[in-house]
Protein backbone atom coordinates (compact mmCIF):
# COMPACT_ATOMS: atom_id res chain seq x y z
CA UNK A 1 0.00 0.00 0.00
CA UNK A 2 2.46 2.67 -1.44
CA UNK A 3 5.74 3.39 0.44
CA UNK A 4 6.37 2.77 4.44
CA UNK A 5 8.67 4.97 6.19
CA UNK A 6 10.22 4.01 9.73
CA UNK A 7 6.85 6.02 11.43
CA UNK A 8 4.51 3.32 9.30
CA UNK A 9 2.79 5.54 7.54
CA UNK A 10 2.04 4.92 3.32
CA UNK A 11 3.57 8.23 1.62
CA UNK A 12 0.67 7.66 -0.88
CA UNK A 13 -0.61 11.32 -1.56
CA UNK A 14 -0.24 13.05 -4.63
CA UNK A 15 -0.05 16.80 -5.24
CA UNK A 16 -4.06 17.10 -6.26
CA UNK A 17 -4.53 14.82 -3.14
CA UNK A 18 -2.29 17.05 -0.80
CA UNK A 19 -4.38 20.44 -2.45
CA UNK A 20 -7.64 19.41 -2.12
CA UNK A 21 -7.24 18.12 1.40
CA UNK A 22 -6.20 21.65 2.43
CA UNK A 23 -8.37 23.67 -0.04
CA UNK A 24 -11.49 21.96 1.86
CA UNK A 25 -10.19 22.18 5.52
CA UNK A 26 -10.18 25.59 5.19
CA UNK A 27 -13.95 25.83 3.22
CA UNK A 28 -16.58 24.76 5.76
CA UNK A 29 -20.12 25.88 6.04
CA UNK A 30 -19.34 29.52 7.36
CA UNK A 31 -19.39 31.30 4.37
CA UNK A 32 -22.61 30.30 3.33
CA UNK A 33 -24.27 31.23 7.11
CA UNK A 34 -21.61 34.42 7.54
CA UNK A 35 -21.86 36.17 4.34
CA UNK A 36 -24.49 38.33 5.29
CA UNK A 37 -23.25 39.44 8.41
CA UNK A 38 -20.16 39.68 6.76
CA UNK A 39 -21.34 41.86 4.21
CA UNK A 40 -23.82 44.14 6.47
CA UNK A 41 -21.32 44.67 9.20
CA UNK A 42 -18.41 45.82 7.21
CA UNK A 43 -19.70 46.35 3.75
CA UNK A 44 -19.11 44.80 0.63
CA UNK A 45 -15.45 46.21 -0.11
CA UNK A 46 -15.19 46.36 3.55
CA UNK A 47 -15.53 42.70 4.15
CA UNK A 48 -13.28 41.78 0.82
CA UNK A 49 -10.50 43.75 1.98
CA UNK A 50 -10.93 42.22 5.43
CA UNK A 51 -10.43 38.59 3.68
CA UNK A 52 -7.67 39.84 1.82
CA UNK A 53 -5.57 41.15 4.58
CA UNK A 54 -6.34 38.27 6.94
CA UNK A 55 -4.90 36.14 3.75
CA UNK A 56 -1.87 38.19 4.00
CA UNK A 57 -1.43 37.08 7.49
CA UNK A 58 -2.24 33.56 7.38
CA UNK A 59 -0.08 33.94 4.04
CA UNK A 60 3.12 35.23 5.75
CA UNK A 61 2.57 32.69 8.82
CA UNK A 62 1.68 29.57 6.14
CA UNK A 63 5.72 31.22 4.76
CA UNK A 64 6.98 29.77 7.73
CA UNK A 65 4.87 26.48 7.54
CA UNK A 66 5.84 25.67 4.52
CA UNK A 67 9.97 26.06 4.95
CA UNK A 68 9.45 24.03 8.37
CA UNK A 69 7.17 21.13 6.83
CA UNK A 70 10.13 20.62 3.94
CA UNK A 71 12.77 20.44 6.27
CA UNK A 72 10.61 18.09 8.77
CA UNK A 73 7.64 15.94 6.88
CA UNK A 74 6.65 14.02 9.51
CA UNK A 75 2.90 13.24 10.69
CA UNK A 76 2.17 15.75 13.68
CA UNK A 77 3.25 19.10 12.18
CA UNK A 78 3.25 21.57 14.30
CA UNK A 79 3.90 19.03 17.14
CA UNK A 80 7.44 18.06 15.43
CA UNK A 81 8.85 22.27 14.95
CA UNK A 82 7.99 23.17 18.34
CA UNK A 83 9.77 20.07 19.88
CA UNK A 84 13.08 20.96 18.00
CA UNK A 85 12.76 24.72 18.37
CA UNK A 86 11.49 25.00 21.73
CA UNK A 87 11.80 21.65 23.50
CA UNK A 88 9.23 19.13 24.63
CA UNK A 89 7.10 21.46 27.43
CA UNK A 90 6.44 24.29 24.83
CA UNK A 91 5.56 21.57 21.64
CA UNK A 92 2.93 19.67 24.68
CA UNK A 93 1.22 22.79 25.25
CA UNK A 94 1.09 24.24 21.42
CA UNK A 95 -0.14 20.62 20.17
CA UNK A 96 -2.81 20.44 22.99
CA UNK A 97 -4.28 23.95 22.42
CA UNK A 98 -4.00 22.52 18.70
CA UNK A 99 -6.02 19.55 19.65
CA UNK A 100 -9.01 21.44 20.85
CA UNK A 101 -8.62 23.62 17.46
CA UNK A 102 -9.03 20.91 15.61
CA UNK A 103 -11.36 18.77 17.58
CA UNK A 104 -13.76 21.88 18.17
CA UNK A 105 -14.11 22.00 13.92
CA UNK A 106 -14.80 18.47 13.89
CA UNK A 107 -17.89 18.64 16.62
CA UNK A 108 -19.18 21.59 14.92
CA UNK A 109 -19.27 20.22 11.42
CA UNK A 110 -21.39 17.20 12.87
CA UNK A 111 -23.76 20.08 13.99
CA UNK A 112 -23.31 22.16 10.76
CA UNK A 113 -24.29 18.93 8.61
CA UNK A 114 -28.26 18.83 10.09
CA UNK A 115 -28.19 22.49 10.27
CA UNK A 116 -27.50 22.92 6.16
CA UNK A 117 -29.81 19.79 5.52
CA UNK A 118 -32.23 21.56 7.53
CA UNK A 119 -32.32 24.92 5.03
CA UNK A 120 -33.28 21.77 2.19
CA UNK A 121 -35.81 20.02 4.39
CA UNK A 122 -37.40 21.90 7.33
CA UNK A 123 -38.63 18.41 8.64
CA UNK A 124 -35.39 17.53 10.41
CA UNK A 125 -36.33 20.10 13.13
CA UNK A 126 -38.48 17.90 15.06
CA UNK A 127 -38.65 15.71 18.09
CA UNK A 128 -37.50 18.34 20.80
CA UNK A 129 -35.39 16.27 22.87
CA UNK A 130 -33.78 19.06 25.28
CA UNK A 131 -32.68 22.33 25.72
CA UNK A 132 -28.78 23.03 25.75
CA UNK A 133 -27.78 26.86 26.65
CA UNK A 134 -31.00 28.11 25.86
CA UNK A 135 -30.79 26.00 22.06
CA UNK A 136 -33.20 23.12 21.82
CA UNK A 137 -32.04 20.02 20.42
CA UNK A 138 -34.23 18.05 17.96
CA UNK A 139 -33.93 14.40 16.99
CA UNK A 140 -33.84 14.72 13.66
CA UNK A 141 -30.92 16.64 13.44
CA UNK A 142 -28.93 14.66 16.21
CA UNK A 143 -29.54 11.35 14.32
CA UNK A 144 -28.37 12.81 10.80
CA UNK A 145 -25.27 14.72 12.65
CA UNK A 146 -24.68 11.08 14.25
CA UNK A 147 -25.48 9.18 11.20
CA UNK A 148 -22.56 11.60 9.30
CA UNK A 149 -19.82 11.53 12.34
CA UNK A 150 -20.19 7.25 11.74
CA UNK A 151 -19.76 7.55 7.93
CA UNK A 152 -16.83 10.00 8.41
CA UNK A 153 -15.15 8.49 10.82
CA UNK A 154 -15.59 4.74 8.48
CA UNK A 155 -14.38 6.76 5.68
CA UNK A 156 -10.95 7.80 7.51
CA UNK A 157 -9.96 4.76 9.84
CA UNK A 158 -9.92 2.77 6.46
CA UNK A 159 -7.41 4.69 5.04
CA UNK A 160 -5.70 8.05 3.85
CA UNK A 161 -6.44 7.32 0.57
CA UNK A 162 -9.96 6.86 1.01
CA UNK A 163 -9.99 9.96 2.80
CA UNK A 164 -8.31 11.29 -0.35
CA UNK A 165 -10.52 10.53 -2.98
CA UNK A 166 -13.60 11.36 -0.73
CA UNK A 167 -11.93 14.85 -0.67
CA UNK A 168 -10.93 15.25 -4.25
CA UNK A 169 -14.35 14.25 -5.45
CA UNK A 170 -16.19 16.56 -2.84
CA UNK A 171 -13.97 19.59 -3.49
CA UNK A 172 -14.90 19.09 -7.42
CA UNK A 173 -18.68 19.56 -6.53
CA UNK A 174 -17.62 22.75 -4.58
CA UNK A 175 -15.31 24.49 -6.49
CA UNK A 176 -18.02 23.89 -9.83
CA UNK A 177 -20.52 25.59 -7.23
CA UNK A 178 -18.04 28.66 -6.67
CA UNK A 179 -17.75 28.96 -10.62
CA UNK A 180 -21.57 28.94 -11.12
CA UNK A 181 -21.68 31.58 -8.06
CA UNK A 182 -18.88 33.59 -10.25
CA UNK A 183 -21.07 33.22 -14.09
CA UNK A 184 -23.79 34.28 -12.00
CA UNK A 185 -22.64 37.45 -10.67
CA UNK A 186 -21.25 38.05 -13.95
CA UNK A 187 -24.23 37.75 -15.70
CA UNK A 188 -27.21 38.84 -13.62
CA UNK A 189 -25.50 40.84 -10.88
CA UNK A 190 -25.50 44.72 -10.07
CA UNK A 191 -22.61 47.14 -8.97
CA UNK A 192 -25.00 49.18 -7.59
CA UNK A 193 -26.04 46.42 -4.69
CA UNK A 194 -22.90 46.83 -3.48
CA UNK A 195 -23.44 49.41 -1.92
CA UNK A 196 -22.60 50.46 1.09
CA UNK A 197 -19.08 49.74 -0.36
CA UNK A 198 -17.55 50.38 3.38
CA UNK A 199 -19.12 50.02 6.88
CA UNK A 200 -18.98 53.66 8.58
CA UNK A 201 -18.10 51.19 11.86
CA UNK A 202 -14.26 49.99 12.50
CA UNK A 203 -15.60 46.96 14.31
CA UNK A 204 -17.46 45.59 10.85
CA UNK A 205 -14.38 44.65 9.45
CA UNK A 206 -12.54 43.72 12.73
CA UNK A 207 -14.99 41.49 13.23
CA UNK A 208 -14.84 39.81 9.87
CA UNK A 209 -10.89 39.96 10.52
CA UNK A 210 -11.75 37.98 13.75
CA UNK A 211 -13.80 35.47 11.70
CA UNK A 212 -9.94 34.83 9.48
CA UNK A 213 -8.47 32.09 11.97
CA UNK A 214 -11.40 30.26 12.04
CA UNK A 215 -12.64 30.50 8.45
CA UNK A 216 -8.84 30.01 7.01
CA UNK A 217 -7.41 27.30 9.48
CA UNK A 218 -6.89 24.35 7.39
CA UNK A 219 -3.80 24.66 5.16
CA UNK A 220 -1.97 23.41 8.25
CA UNK A 221 -3.50 19.94 7.84
CA UNK A 222 -0.71 19.50 4.96
CA UNK A 223 2.24 19.69 7.73
CA UNK A 224 0.00 17.33 9.69
CA UNK A 225 -0.75 14.72 6.77
CA UNK A 226 2.97 15.14 5.77
CA UNK A 227 3.95 11.47 6.66
CA UNK A 228 1.47 10.21 4.08
CA UNK A 229 2.71 12.97 1.40
CA UNK A 230 4.69 11.10 -1.71
CA UNK A 231 5.72 14.23 -3.53
CA UNK A 232 9.02 15.92 -3.46
CA UNK A 233 9.82 17.76 -0.05
CA UNK A 234 9.91 21.19 -1.99
CA UNK A 235 6.98 21.11 -3.51
CA UNK A 236 4.75 19.83 -0.12
CA UNK A 237 5.41 24.18 0.88
CA UNK A 238 4.66 25.28 -2.53
CA UNK A 239 1.06 23.01 -2.19
CA UNK A 240 0.77 24.93 1.49
CA UNK A 241 1.23 28.27 0.22
CA UNK A 242 -0.80 27.27 -3.26
CA UNK A 243 -4.09 26.01 -0.44
CA UNK A 244 -3.85 29.10 1.41
CA UNK A 245 -4.22 31.50 -1.94
CA UNK A 246 -7.16 29.52 -3.21
CA UNK A 247 -8.96 29.78 0.19
CA UNK A 248 -8.18 33.54 0.16
CA UNK A 249 -9.74 33.89 -3.83
CA UNK A 250 -12.61 32.15 -2.77
CA UNK A 251 -13.65 34.09 0.33
CA UNK A 252 -13.06 37.00 -1.62
CA UNK A 253 -15.35 35.84 -4.61
CA UNK A 254 -18.42 34.90 -2.28
CA UNK A 255 -18.51 38.24 -0.77
CA UNK A 256 -18.40 40.23 -3.80
CA UNK A 257 -20.78 37.91 -5.71
CA UNK A 258 -23.36 37.58 -3.32
CA UNK A 259 -23.05 41.40 -2.68
CA UNK A 260 -23.44 41.91 -5.96
CA UNK A 261 -26.90 39.24 -5.83
CA UNK A 262 -28.26 41.28 -3.08
CA UNK A 263 -29.21 44.86 -2.01
CA UNK A 264 -28.82 45.85 1.91
CA UNK A 265 -32.39 45.69 2.73
CA UNK A 266 -32.66 42.03 1.04
CA UNK A 267 -29.60 41.10 3.04
CA UNK A 268 -30.22 42.39 5.87
CA UNK A 269 -33.92 40.78 5.73
CA UNK A 270 -31.61 37.13 4.77
CA UNK A 271 -31.88 34.30 6.79
CA UNK A 272 -29.37 32.56 4.45
CA UNK A 273 -27.61 35.71 2.57
CA UNK A 274 -25.35 33.49 0.31
CA UNK A 275 -28.39 31.16 -0.85
CA UNK A 276 -30.38 34.02 -1.62
CA UNK A 277 -27.59 35.95 -3.39
CA UNK A 278 -27.23 33.02 -5.85
CA UNK A 279 -30.80 32.64 -6.49
CA UNK A 280 -31.30 36.35 -6.98
CA UNK A 281 -28.28 35.85 -9.71
CA UNK A 282 -29.49 33.19 -11.70
CA UNK A 283 -33.23 33.58 -10.69
CA UNK A 284 -33.56 30.31 -10.10
CA UNK A 285 -34.59 28.58 -6.68
CA UNK A 286 -32.76 25.31 -8.12
CA UNK A 287 -29.81 27.48 -8.51
CA UNK A 288 -29.99 28.76 -4.31
CA UNK A 289 -30.54 24.59 -3.76
CA UNK A 290 -27.25 24.44 -4.93
CA UNK A 291 -25.69 26.67 -3.07
CA UNK A 292 -26.59 25.50 -0.18
CA UNK A 293 -25.04 21.75 -1.33
CA UNK A 294 -22.14 23.31 -2.68
CA UNK A 295 -22.11 24.45 1.65
CA UNK A 296 -22.77 20.81 2.54
CA UNK A 297 -19.76 19.94 0.59
CA UNK A 298 -18.20 22.66 2.40
CA UNK A 299 -18.90 20.85 5.46
CA UNK A 300 -17.76 16.99 4.68
CA UNK A 301 -14.41 18.56 3.43
CA UNK A 302 -13.81 20.45 6.13
CA UNK A 303 -15.11 17.34 8.66
CA UNK A 304 -12.63 14.99 6.95
CA UNK A 305 -9.44 17.32 6.59
CA UNK A 306 -9.72 18.11 10.48
CA UNK A 307 -9.83 14.45 11.18
CA UNK A 308 -7.12 13.62 9.39
CA UNK A 309 -5.05 16.69 10.79
CA UNK A 310 -6.60 15.79 14.59
CA UNK A 311 -5.99 12.35 14.71
CA UNK A 312 -2.03 13.03 12.97
CA UNK A 313 -1.13 15.53 15.52
CA UNK A 314 -2.59 12.90 18.75
CA UNK A 315 -0.39 10.20 17.20
CA UNK A 316 2.79 12.43 16.60
CA UNK A 317 2.09 13.53 20.69
CA UNK A 318 1.60 9.78 22.06
CA UNK A 319 4.94 8.94 19.71
CA UNK A 320 6.93 11.30 21.78
CA UNK A 321 4.98 9.64 25.32
CA UNK A 322 2.81 13.28 25.93
CA UNK A 323 -0.50 10.76 25.48
CA UNK A 324 -1.34 7.14 26.43
CA UNK A 325 0.69 4.72 23.94
CA UNK A 326 -2.69 3.44 22.85
CA UNK A 327 -3.14 7.12 20.47
CA UNK A 328 -0.12 5.97 18.70
CA UNK A 329 -0.89 2.63 17.16
CA UNK A 330 -1.24 2.32 13.53
CA UNK A 331 -3.50 0.10 12.07
CA UNK A 332 -1.67 -3.07 10.11
CA UNK A 333 -3.49 -3.02 7.21
CA UNK A 334 -4.70 0.58 6.77
CA UNK A 335 -2.19 2.23 7.76
CA UNK A 336 -4.17 5.11 9.69
CA UNK A 337 -3.29 6.10 13.53
CA UNK A 338 -6.98 4.29 14.13
CA UNK A 339 -7.31 4.60 17.76
CA UNK A 340 -6.67 8.49 17.47
CA UNK A 341 -9.50 8.49 14.19
CA UNK A 342 -11.72 6.62 17.15
CA UNK A 343 -11.07 9.08 19.74
CA UNK A 344 -11.41 12.02 17.51
CA UNK A 345 -14.87 10.64 15.73
CA UNK A 346 -16.44 9.54 19.07
CA UNK A 347 -15.99 13.16 20.19
CA UNK A 348 -18.00 14.20 16.81
CA UNK A 349 -20.57 11.30 17.19
CA UNK A 350 -21.87 12.50 21.06
CA UNK A 351 -21.72 16.51 19.65
CA UNK A 352 -25.03 17.03 18.03
CA UNK A 353 -26.26 16.17 21.29
CA UNK A 354 -25.44 19.50 23.16
CA UNK A 355 -26.64 21.66 20.42
CA UNK A 356 -25.28 24.41 18.69
CA UNK A 357 -24.87 27.41 21.12
CA UNK A 358 -23.00 25.28 23.30
CA UNK A 359 -20.87 24.41 20.09
CA UNK A 360 -20.21 28.40 18.82
CA UNK A 361 -18.46 28.39 22.13
CA UNK A 362 -16.20 25.73 21.67
CA UNK A 363 -15.31 26.78 18.25
CA UNK A 364 -14.50 30.39 19.45
CA UNK A 365 -12.29 29.24 21.99
CA UNK A 366 -10.66 26.90 19.37
CA UNK A 367 -9.97 29.49 17.28
CA UNK A 368 -8.08 31.21 19.60
CA UNK A 369 -6.17 28.30 20.38
CA UNK A 370 -5.07 27.98 16.88
CA UNK A 371 -3.73 31.45 16.30
CA UNK A 372 -1.33 30.56 19.82
CA UNK A 373 -0.45 27.64 17.49
CA UNK A 374 0.78 30.31 14.77
CA UNK A 375 2.67 32.08 17.34
CA UNK A 376 4.46 29.33 18.47
CA UNK A 377 5.67 28.12 14.95
CA UNK A 378 6.27 31.41 14.10
CA UNK A 379 8.90 31.84 16.94
CA UNK A 380 10.77 28.45 16.18
CA UNK A 381 11.08 28.79 12.44
CA UNK A 382 13.19 32.01 13.95
CA UNK A 383 14.67 29.93 16.23
CA UNK A 384 15.47 27.69 13.78
CA UNK A 385 16.66 29.98 11.18
CA UNK A 386 19.44 31.26 14.04
CA UNK A 387 20.53 27.99 15.99
CA UNK A 388 20.48 25.68 12.84
CA UNK A 389 21.43 27.62 9.80
CA UNK A 390 22.88 24.53 8.06
CA UNK A 391 19.80 22.46 8.50
CA UNK A 392 18.01 21.40 5.20
CA UNK A 393 15.57 23.47 3.99
CA UNK A 394 14.45 21.97 0.50
CA UNK A 395 11.55 25.08 0.74
CA UNK A 396 13.28 27.84 1.91
CA UNK A 397 11.83 31.21 2.32
CA UNK A 398 13.71 34.28 1.33
CA UNK A 399 14.33 37.33 3.82
CA UNK A 400 13.49 34.74 6.51
CA UNK A 401 14.51 36.74 9.17
CA UNK A 402 11.74 39.77 8.17
CA UNK A 403 8.79 37.18 7.10
CA UNK A 404 9.28 35.14 10.51
CA UNK A 405 9.19 38.45 12.56
CA UNK A 406 6.46 39.88 10.74
CA UNK A 407 4.37 36.36 11.02
CA UNK A 408 4.84 36.36 14.65
CA UNK A 409 3.63 40.18 15.35
CA UNK A 410 0.75 39.47 13.24
CA UNK A 411 0.00 36.54 14.54
CA UNK A 412 0.38 38.46 17.93
CA UNK A 413 -2.06 41.21 16.80
CA UNK A 414 -4.94 38.19 15.49
CA UNK A 415 -4.88 37.31 19.23
CA UNK A 416 -5.33 40.50 20.67
CA UNK A 417 -8.64 39.91 19.01
CA UNK A 418 -9.39 37.83 21.23
CA UNK A 419 -8.98 39.44 24.41
CA UNK A 420 -11.09 40.78 26.63
CA UNK A 421 -12.52 44.51 25.89
CA UNK A 422 -12.00 43.85 22.27
CA UNK A 423 -14.97 44.33 20.00
CA UNK A 424 -14.90 40.26 18.82
CA UNK A 425 -13.06 39.05 21.98
CA UNK A 426 -14.25 35.83 23.66
CA UNK A 427 -17.56 35.59 25.55
CA UNK A 428 -17.46 35.42 29.12
CA UNK A 429 -17.54 33.16 31.27
CA UNK A 430 -18.33 30.60 28.96
CA UNK A 431 -15.86 31.00 26.16
CA UNK A 432 -13.19 31.65 28.68
CA UNK A 433 -13.93 28.50 30.87
CA UNK A 434 -13.68 26.09 27.80
CA UNK A 435 -9.88 27.50 27.08
CA UNK A 436 -9.40 27.52 30.58
CA UNK A 437 -10.44 23.93 31.35
CA UNK A 438 -8.89 22.14 28.09
CA UNK A 439 -5.31 23.93 29.47
CA UNK A 440 -6.02 22.95 32.87
CA UNK A 441 -6.49 19.35 31.62
CA UNK A 442 -3.20 19.70 29.58
CA UNK A 443 -1.54 21.45 32.47
CA UNK A 444 -2.53 17.79 34.21
CA UNK A 445 -0.27 16.18 31.54
CA UNK A 446 2.35 18.43 31.90
CA UNK A 447 3.13 17.38 34.97
CA UNK A 448 2.85 13.65 34.93
CA UNK A 449 4.55 12.65 31.62
CA UNK A 450 7.87 11.69 31.96
CA UNK A 451 10.89 11.55 29.53
CA UNK A 452 9.48 12.27 25.99
CA UNK A 453 10.86 10.06 23.25
CA UNK A 454 11.70 11.64 19.88
CA UNK A 455 13.77 10.78 16.98
CA UNK A 456 13.48 14.17 15.57
CA UNK A 457 16.82 14.80 13.70
CA UNK A 458 19.11 17.27 15.21
CA UNK A 459 21.62 17.18 11.77
CA UNK A 460 20.75 19.10 7.95
CA UNK A 461 19.01 15.92 6.66
CA UNK A 462 15.17 16.81 6.82
CA UNK A 463 14.23 13.41 8.19
CA UNK A 464 16.38 10.58 8.55
CA UNK A 465 13.82 8.08 8.16
CA UNK A 466 12.13 8.85 4.72
CA UNK A 467 14.14 10.46 1.95
CA UNK A 468 13.10 12.92 -0.49
CA UNK A 469 10.81 10.80 -3.05
CA UNK A 470 11.61 11.64 -6.64
CA UNK A 471 9.16 13.69 -8.91
CA UNK A 472 7.13 10.29 -10.27
CA UNK A 473 3.73 11.89 -10.03
CA UNK A 474 1.47 14.27 -11.75
CA UNK A 475 -0.69 16.75 -10.25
Amino acid sequence: MGEHGKSGFSRVLGGRDVLAMAFGAMIGFGWVVQTGDFLTDAGTLGAATAFLVGGLVVGLVGLTYAELVSAMPRAGGEHNYVMRALGARPALVTSWVLVLGYVSVVAFEAVALPRSLGYLLPGLATGGLWSVAGQEVFAGWALVGVLGAVVMTGVNYLGIRPAAVFQGVTVLFLVTVGASLLLGAVLGGDPANMRPLLSSDPAGPLGVLMAVPFLFVGFDVIPQSAGEIGVPFRRIGTLLLLATGTATGWYVLVVLTVGAGLPAESLAASELAAGDGMRALWNSETMGTVLVLGGVAGILTSWNGFLVGASRLIHAMATSGMLPRWFAKLHPRFRTPSNAILFVGGLSVTAPLFGERMLTWLIDAGGFAVVVSYVMVTISFLVLRHREPGMSRPFRVGHGRTVGVLATILSLGLAVLFLPGMPSGLVWPYEWVILGGWLLLGGVWLLRFGRVHTDLPRQDRPDASSPSPPERRPG
